[in-house]
C-alpha cells in the first residue's frame, strides 16, 4: 500500500498548512509522513513556510525569527510536533541566493542530528540542491521534484545515476509504465498533490510508493478500502 504523506500537514483541515497545528493534525489523521517547505531567516533559523515572502511582501531571508508572524514555525519544532512520522523536507530554490548554502547546511545538520531515529527525504525542484545535500550527507535520502513531463524521463535517469532515493512528480505525469521503470532503476515514486478518490485509486493501482495529499484521513480510507 502506498504511504500517505500529508501535504504541509493536514492542510485541508488546518489551512493553509505548514503550521505546528497542521502537522499535529496529520498525526491524528493517520498519515505516515508529512511534507513541508523550508527557508532560512536572516539570523540563520530554518523555518517552515511555502513562499520566500510573507503576505505583506517582506522577504523571509531579510527578517529575523522574532520579526515573523507567530504561526510560522521553526523546522526543529515541527519535527517534534509530528513525531514519529517521516518527513519530506522540500528546500525551496526561490529564496535569497546568499543564504542558499547555509540553508542546505542547516537542514542537513538538523536532520542528521536525529541519527537514524526518524525517516527523512530531502527534495527540491532545483536538482543541484539535492546533489549538494548528498555531497554533505550521503546517507540522507534525497529526491527530485518534477512538474514537467518533458524532463521527467531525464530526471528519472538522473535520480538513478546520482543515487537519489526518489522522484516526486506531479500526479498527472505518472502511469504504470513510469512507475515500473522507476522501480526497475531502484527509485521510489511519490506523487503530488492528490485529493480525489479516483486519482488515489488509480495511482495506488499503478504502484506508486507514496501519495502526497491535503486530506490524509480520506486518502487512508480510500487506500484501505482497496
Amino acid at each position: 500500500m502506498a504511504l500517505v504523506v500529508a501535504h504541509r500537514g493536514a492542510s485541508a483541515a488546518v489551512p493553509p498548512g505548514n503550521t505546528v497545528e497542521a502537522f499535529a493534525e496529520a498525526v491524528a489523521q493517520g498519515a505516515d509522513w508529512v511534507e513541508l517547505d523550508v527557508h532560512l531567516t536572516a539570523d540563520g533559523e530554518v523555518i517552515v513556510h511555502h513562499d520566500p515572502v510573507l503576505a505583506d511582501g517582506r522577504v523571509i531571508g531579510e527578517l529575523a525569527v522574532a520579526e515573523l508572524p507567530d504561526f510560522i514555525p521553526m523546522l526543529r519544532d515541527v519535527l517534534h510536533s509530528c513525531s514519529p512520522l517521516g518527513v519530506n523536507v522540500e528546500i525551496k530554490p526561490d529564496g535569497l541566493m546568499s543564504l542558499r548554502a547555509l540553508l542546505i547546511e542547516s537542514v542537513v545538520e538538523l536532520l542528521v542530528s536525529f541519527d537514524g531515529e526518524r525517516e527523512f527525504l530531502v527534495t527540491s525542484f532545483d536538482h543541484d540542491i539535492v546533489d549538494e545535500v548528498r555531497a554533505l550527507a550521503p546517507t540522507l535520502p534525497t529526491g527530485l521534484l518534477n512538474a514537467d513531463g518533458g524532463s521527467l524521463e531525464a530526471d528519472l535517469e538522473r535520480a538513478a545515476r546520482d543515487g537519489h532515493a526518489a522522484i516526486n512528480p506531479w500526479q498527472g505525469l505518472v502511469d504504470q509504465k513510469f512507475v515500473d521503470r522507476a522501480h526497475a532503476l531502484g527509485v521510489a515514486v511519490n506523487v503530488w498533490t492528490v485529493d480525489g478518490e479516483q486519482q488515489i485509486r488509480t495511482l495506488s493501482e499503478a504502484g506508486v510508493d507514496a501519495i502526497i495529499t491535503n486530506v490524509p484521513r480520506f486518502c487512508r480510507e480510500v487506500l484501505s478500502a482497496q
